[in-house]
């Protein structure tokens, strides 16, 4: 069986290697020649663990993983041909942007040969299957091709194994033909009995919005509980924890934080909310979400600026952690930026560090503010820190876990911590002479 991905971006190239690592002949086709002359070095151009190793054992060694810029060549003898570009929100509807869907879908038309399945891996709202299928069927007759919606549930950071041992396969599909395919496609993960579950195309674009919607409706809960627990008093670690154990709750995605972020979250949510207004449906929980996301990413300057005042002049703030995650460096609508622009324009200067996402951040700025030092990216957490007055922790790396607290007291001009991620254990930190501020506790 050859499979095609069109689009070399994290969904795209992730499941090309995956593919390939369950044994398929796999193309992947991307019109950014530069991209692709290196990802066939064997470099990753985004942080994944344990892609690189991937990629170089299915170009190098099993030559089962290839790429090309050529839709044409790459679709010669394919079976499945998986659509992976991107679908941004547009800036001012919030709706999902589909172009980049509909030119692949024109020019998988013009080189369908033998009949082959076009599965929509992309996030992409109701109906848009549908349509590809008329775009196709333009060109060529339904009885050539089949579509299928065949959602992706990866986790950056752990994408390698969300993709080899998935909690379930979706497959949305109208016809027994296309459905065998993808399960002939899927048959390596019946040793580990992974369910499969065939739907309805439309409900299977649907399972993948509000699958990403309801966790993030569980993030942005516990920290609308977050603000309830600093008002009265309360601890929300412990509320979330005496939540969790309930099997119907369940603890996962109980983390009072500084608001959801990445490629994914903030995207389906808007996309879902548009969706429904536009079926006729008022999204009031969903836009509820959406709208305390927005005001959880300003908590951190609020409590910032409780301690220090509107005015920042004059003071330096560590950041610690710009990905909106641990494990990659991928910086869409992650909470740092939202602080630093704060904080920058409040009249501090900011000093931070990732461990990865340094470069990703730098594009997220002002060049006048990096070549003004008002912003700096450090080489290491413990140079962040120097003549600083606060150390703010935004993303919960494992190497921020246990800090020498003798270098803080070193290095620092005030001993303070804002700590985004209620990483550390306030009693122990204030008895060793540091405010400290958490979230919800």
């Amino acid at each position: 069986m050859k499979l095609v991905m069109v689009g070399a971006g994290y969904v795209g190239l992730v499941s090309g290697a995956c593919f390939a690592e369950f044994g398929f002949e796999t193309v992947c086709v991307d019109k950014d020649k530069s991209r692709i002359e290196k990802i066939e070095k064997g470099s990753c151009p985004f942080f994944e663990p344990g892609m690189d190793d991937l990629l170089i054992k299915h170009t190098q060694k099993t030559k089962l993983l290839s790429f090309t810029t050529s839709l044409a060549d790459a679709m010669q003898n394919a079976n499945i041909v998986f659509i992976t570009v991107g679908t941004p929100s547009r800036r001012i509807e919030d709706e999902a942007d589909l172009s980049a869907i509909w030119d692949v879908s024109h020019e998988i038309a013009k080189n369908i040969k033998n009949y082959c399945v076009i599965v929509t891996k992309s996030t992409v709202p109701v109906g848009t299957t549908k349509k590809i299928k008329k775009i196709i069927e333009t060109k060529i007759s339904s009885e050539n091709f089949g579509v299928v919606s065949n959602p992706e549930f990866l986790r950056e950071g752990s994408a390698i194994n969300d993709f080899m041992r998935p909690d379930r396969v979706v497959i949305g599909t109208e016809s027994k033909k296309s459905e065998k395919l993808m399960r002939d496609l899927y048959r390596p993960l019946n040793l580990i009995e992974t369910p499969i579950v065939s739907t309805t195309i439309e409900t299977s674009e649907v399972i993948k919005y509000a699958s990403n919607s309801f966790l993030a409706t569980k993030i942005g809960f516990i920290n609308q509980v977050a603000d309830l627990c600093e008002a009265v008093g309360a601890n929300v670690q412990d509320v979330a924890k005496g939540m969790g154990i309930d099997k119907r709750i369940g603890a996962k995605f109980l983390h009072a934080g500084p608001g959801f972020g990445g490629s994914c979250f903030p995207k389906d949510v808007k996309a879902i909310i548009h969706t429904a207004k536009k079926a006729g449906v008022e999204p009031m929980v969903l836009d509820a979400v959406e709208k305390r996301n927005q005001r959880q990413k300003e908590r951190m300057f609020d409590h910032i600026t409780s301690k220090y005042g509107s005015d920042l002049s004059g003071l330096i703030f560590a950041v610690w952690g710009l990905s909106f995650k641990p494990g990659t460096d991928d910086m869409r609508e992650a909470p740092s930026v939202v602080l630093i622009k704060s904080l920058i324009k409040a009249g501090a200067r900011v000093q931070a560090f990732d461990p990865v996402a340094n470069e990703e951040a730098v594009k997220k700025f002002s060049k006048d503010w990096i070549s003004s030092r008002k912003l700096t990216f450090c080489d290491d957490n413990y140079s962040a820190l120097e003549n600083s007055n606060a150390l703010v922790l935004i993303t919960e790396w494992k190497m921020f876990r246990n800090p020498s607290l003798s270098k803080l007291k070193e290095l620092m001009k005030n001993l303070c911590i804002f700590d985004g991620r209620n990483q550390y254990d306030p009693a122990y930190m204030r008895s060793n002479g540091f405010y400290y501020k958490g979230i919800g506790r």
